[in-house]
């Protein structure tokens, strides 16, 4: 079955989710002070509501969060167009890339809190 979107509003979708994605994606780094920072800082803002202290660890994420949205939107747009032969990224198969993104980034926070990881140039 031919998955690729061949005209009409699929075919809208698509490059809509390939341009805003570009957007917030780390590809368009000209853009961050006026789409992904403000985003980030809405989002620490809703966080910090919670507790001061989330504010900044909440912005970071924030920031975080938009570009891997933009990278994935802009795979789902490209998937789309392009049809090569896959079939669009699965709910499920997003889910696991994105636990699995995460997961690396728990760890590598780990190993800098143990001292694993540190700096080629870190006073003793």
């Amino acid at each position: 079955m031919d998955s690729a979107p061949k005209s009409g509003p699929s075919k809208f979708v698509s490059w809509f989710l390939l341009a805003v994605g570009y957007l917030l994606s780390p590809l368009s780094w000209w853009n961050d002070l006026i789409i992904n920072w403000p985003l980030a800082y809405l989002f620490a803002n809703l966080v910090g509501l919670t507790s001061h202290r989330l504010f900044a660890p909440a912005l970071i994420a924030g920031y975080s969060l938009t570009n891997i949205l933009g990278l994935v939107m802009m795979q789902q747009g490209t998937v789309r167009l392009a049809n090569s032969g896959q079939s669009p990224l699965s709910r499920k198969k997003m889910l696991v890339s994105i636990a699995v993104a995460a997961a690396y980034t728990v760890v590598a926070v780990v190993l800098v809190k143990v001292g694993v990881l540190r700096p080629v140039l870190h006073g003793k």
